[in-house]
């Protein structure tokens, strides 16, 4: 039911489309996942492009970028939010995390940075409001600010660069597109947001935290509170609350599940199949491994990405990528697209215990690398010299 909630089951209406993917297809997946985490890192893909390819095979990630900005006659599809960290959201979603926003202005960062640079706040809104979309870069160079020194996350942000975070935050400015660099160019919101919502009222709080709390559930299939909690990024408590609201409403049922020994959940609009043919690479943040202790005790999987670990302590590798074969998990592969000569390198690639034989797990492996590749453009796949792995002589094999 998990599996089949986040659109991975490849039955049914979820098989992978055998033609060209269209933004119906995309749609599908955003409605379904409800928000794409955004990262910078890029050894693979983008971390947003990534979720829509493990459900749809290849496509073509202009669709994401189309999808992200508007125009009169085409609303966004898509719009940046702190919703699960930095992350795509429908712009109705944007419109329910404005409680989130309102927090940010009043006693948050938003907040925060208006009190300490008032002139250059209101300095940064006005050229907004004149140029239209506008990156961090422009901004510095406009006003003549120069980076700060490299002391702690975030060290070379000028002054003009913690304004438009802060006033993004706040709600107050908005991302119109990325640009070819992946900066922000940032623009008024009541320029950004689809026409429809720019006059919507914002949600009280509980309101809103039900909502989300609502679409969580739907997006997880079956989950506990703290699963809840985590894919928006909320209070336990409130989410609690939200919780038993949505029982009495008869969108959540308490169910049990082995090995859970609190309560867990069921959504509504939950389906279990007859019958689940998974097959996926998933990024470090793919939706379906944002809980680490729910992959844990409901796939028996202990995973984590690399990436923010000293390279002597890393386990599986640096980009690893969980491998969802049937209805488990089935291996993890550390993953690199070398674009400099076409290849797609394998760094290690490891059996989980509990998988079908090293054979059968290697040959889907293999078909997922060779999709992976294509859809990257890369001409070939190559196991590193240096690479690890207990899978690598049955790959090989099949490679």
């Amino acid at each position: 039911m998990a599996i089949h909630a986040q659109g991975l089951a490849r039955t049914g209406a979820q098989e992978r489309p055998t033609g060209a993917v269209t933004m119906r297809h995309l749609q599908g997946v955003i409605d379904r996942l409800g928000l794409l985490q955004i990262d910078s890192v890029n050894v693979l893909a983008r971390a947003h492009q990534l979720p829509a390819f493990s459900r749809l095979g290849p496509y073509d990630p202009a669709l994401l970028d189309r999808a992200s900005r508007g125009t009169p006659s085409r609303p966004r599809r898509l719009m940046e939010s702190w919703a699960h960290v930095a992350a795509y959201v429908p712009p109705t979603t944007y419109q329910v995390l404005r409680f989130r926003m309102r927090h940010e202005r009043e006693r948050g960062y938003g907040a925060t940075v208006r009190q300490r640079h008032p002139e250059v706040y209101a300095k940064v809104l006005d050229v907004v409001a004149e140029r239209g979309p506008i990156t961090a870069a422009q901004m510095h160079e406009l006003l003549g600010h120069e980076r700060g020194p490299k002391e702690h996350w975030g060290w070379n942000w000028s002054v003009a660069k913690q304004v438009l975070e802060a006033a993004f935050v706040a709600g107050e400015l908005a991302v119109a597109h990325r640009t070819s660099q992946f900066e922000r160019a940032y623009d008024l919101t009541e320029r950004v947001l689809p026409p429809a919502l720019v006059d919507a009222e914002e949600l009280d709080r509980p309101e809103a935290v039900a909502r989300l709390v609502d679409l969580a559930a739907r997006a997880l299939g079956v989950s506990t509170v703290r699963c809840l909690a985590d894919y928006y990024r909320l209070g336990a408590q409130e989410t609690a609350s939200a919780v038993a609201r949505l029982v009495e409403e008869g969108r959540l049922e308490p169910v049990e599940v082995a090995g859970w020994q609190r309560p867990t959940y069921l959504h509504a609009e939950a389906r279990l199949p007859r019958r689940t043919r998974a097959q996926a690479l998933l990024a470090p943040f793919d939706p379906m491994v944002f809980e680490r202790r729910r992959l844990l005790e409901l796939f028996g999987m202990h995973y984590r990405i690399g990436i923010y670990t000293p390279a002597e302590k890393r386990t599986d590798g640096y980009y690893v990528l969980p491998f969802l074969l049937g209805e488990g998990f089935a291996g993890r592969t550390d993953l690199k697209a070398d674009r400099a000569t076409g290849t797609l390198l394998v760094r290690t690639a490891f059996r989980e215990e509990s998988a079908p034989p090293p054979a059968e797990v290697a040959g889907a492996l293999a078909d997922e690398l060779h999709s992976t590749a294509r859809w990257l453009g890369l001409a070939g796949i190559a196991i590193a010299d240096d690479a690890r792995g207990d899978l690598l002589d049955a790959l090989r094999a099949h490679l």
